[in-house]
């Protein structure tokens, strides 16, 4: 990946966790990182433990950034999800999946749309 890919990501991360902040979510962690990959943002609101990905585009040549949470992204989110619950001993707390998309303007200001509860576990996930 290129650096400024790397640094924009950074940047839209940042723009999405202080975002989330005057949303009234509770940031806990950044960029949990598992054997089987990495969740953006982990954070809880009023009523869950919500793990978030923060998905951003800098025009929508390529599609739009929620687009970008597939299926496969979702399973490897579902388990890194799995793994900090059960390596914090939090299997029994409700939680959710949430995506974050950072669409900009010209200008390269972000315009964001959250989705709570984008998506549920399915099928069978083991870890």
């Amino acid at each position: 990946m290129s650096r400024h890919n790397l640094d924009f990501g950074k940047t839209s991360e940042s723009e999405a966790a202080e975002f989330l902040k005057n949303q009234g979510y509770k940031i806990v962690e950044l960029n949990y990182r598992s054997i089987f990959g990495e969740i953006d943002i982990v954070a809880t609101d009023a009523r869950a433990l919500c793990f978030i990905e923060v998905k951003s585009r800098s025009s929508s040549a390529f599609g739009l950034p929620k687009e970008a949470v597939n299926r496969r992204k979702q399973y490897k989110l579902s388990q890194s999800a799995l793994a900090y619950l059960k390596e914090r001993r939090l299997l029994n707390h409700s939680c959710r999946f949430d995506v974050l998309a950072l669409n900009r303007d010209e200008q390269g200001q972000p315009g964001f749309e959250l989705l709570k509860d984008a998506f549920e576990l399915n099928g069978n996930y083991s870890y």
